[in-house]
């Protein structure tokens, strides 16, 4: 009896190792199921000894993750899957890397992101943007935004600083509620500022996200219903332009 021939999708993990997990269990709560049979058969290298994108990218002292991610892509193809993801917004500044390395396709999480929200923005509003300072500093969003004349809002540098303080407090595995309060109170800040909805622009966030008093876009809920949508409803991977 042969196995199913359905996709299998290939998650490039570690970055870090709880948001790797919160990503699976989104997917096998968004798939439509009766049986372990109708579950998506994932492939995962929830990898933590990825080189640090914070020290890569803001202090500038630790090697690129580039290469590390690109052999982790490699084996993820492999080993047989069909089509990767990276549950991790600031690691998509070494998407070329991942997707010069493999022959299937790569989804671009941001690019995806930034179409989802485009069509939920309030007309005239900013997308509020969640994220480590390495996001910010890149630019990663404010390109992704650009073909659809969206402008995006960040914290200002004072709670930019307080949110990366809360991303790394869920990384050590703090998610109670001190970490949610002032989770939370950045949150309203930025909706303050003008912001129509809020994008969850790193996956530790979506650990702690429930609960956020707005409208909001959790890029882990992006990628889970990618996946499900390529799997069940085969759908193109939404690869990057």
């Amino acid at each position: 009896m042969e196995c199913r021939k359905e996709k299998v999708v290939g998650i490039l993990g570690g970055m870090g190792p709880a948001a790797t997990v919160d990503l699976m269990k989104r997917v096998i709560d968004l798939t439509p199921a009766n049986d372990d049979a109708d579950h998506i058969r994932m492939i995962v290298d929830n990898n933590p000894g990825v080189p640090s994108r914070i020290k890569a990218l803001i202090e500038g002292t630790g090697e690129s993750p580039g290469p590390c991610m690109a052999d982790m892509a490699r084996g993820l193809e492999s080993w047989g899957a069909d089509f990767i993801v990276i549950p991790c917004n600031t690691a998509h500044y070494y998407y070329e890397d991942v997707k010069k390395a493999v022959s299937v396709p790569v989804v671009h999480l941001v690019d995806l992101t930034a179409s989802v929200v485009a069509e939920r923005l309030p007309e005239k509003s900013k997308a509020g943007i969640m994220a480590s300072p390495a996001v910010v500093n890149t630019g990663l969003y404010d390109k992704a935004f650009g073909p659809y004349g969206v402008s995006v809002l960040y914290p200002c540098p004072a709670d930019q600083e307080k949110l990366l303080e809360v991303i790394r407090a869920v990384k050590a595995g703090s998610t109670g509620k001190d970490i949610r309060d002032r989770f939370a109170a950045i949150a309203a800040n930025l909706m303050e500022e003008g912001a129509g909805i809020l994008v969850l622009a790193c996956t530790e966030l979506g650990v702690i996200g429930e609960g956020i008093d707005a409208e909001i876009i959790d890029t882990s809920d992006v990628l889970a219903s990618e996946i499900v949508n390529i799997v069940k409803n085969e759908a193109l991977p939404f690869e990057k332009k």
